[in-house]
């Protein structure tokens, strides 16, 4: 009896040793190397902080959404530093989530790639990969993967293009149902 209770307790203590070794490879893995191209394009995202408005085109016009209004975009830094929110909303209207669309998106270096999720007021959350440009101009974001229901649709590509401090560039592109795609071109203007 002692001698099966000795060969279960080593038993237990090498998986345990298992366990703590691919926890600390998993570490290693999640605390890669951050790609400097990827942290640059962070840190010029990080700089859009404040807030923005402007008109916002779509193409193909959607006689149902708010196409051709001003919109208002509220951006800020937080968790020291390691994520930007970004919130979006029709100018003028109150910030009244049950009643007006109020989309928030979490950009943030997820190991050696700028991430982004949007959380989509469709109910779901698709999650978006940076393709820094060469010039540092503006970031891609390319869709990975989504969360939640996509019966509404999905947002599914966006791009942020650097005029100056003051002036930038949103495009965005959301996918309604059978795949049929929508650009939403956002010309922004610091407002503060």
């Amino acid at each position: 009896m002692k001698s099966i209770c000795l060969m279960l307790f080593v038993g237990v203590m090498s998986l345990t040793s298992v366990a703590f070794a691919q926890h600390d490879a998993h570490k290693v893995a999640a605390d890669q190397v951050t790609s400097p191209e990827a942290q640059k394009s962070f840190d010029t995202m990080k700089g859009l902080a404040g807030n923005w408005e402007g008109p916002v085109t779509l193409d193909p016009p959607q006689p149902e959404l708010a196409g051709g209004t001003t919109t208002h975009i509220s951006m800020r830094v937080t968790s020291r530093g390691h994520a930007l929110v970004h919130e979006m909303q029709e100018a003028g209207t109150p910030l009244d989530a049950a009643k007006y669309d109020h989309p928030v998106t979490m950009f943030y270096m997820d190991g050696s790639r700028l991430t982004l999720v949007h959380y989509c007021d469709a109910g779901n959350r698709p999650r978006m990969i940076a393709r820094p440009s060469a010039d540092g101009k503006s970031v891609e974001f390319d869709f990975s993967d989504v969360s939640g229901s996509t019966d509404y649709g999905h947002m599914h590509h966006a791009v942020f293009t650097f005029i100056d401090s003051n002036h930038h560039i949103e495009d965005w592109t959301y996918m309604m149902p059978g795949d049929k795609p929508v650009h939403a071109h956002f010309d922004l203007k610091r407002t503060e």
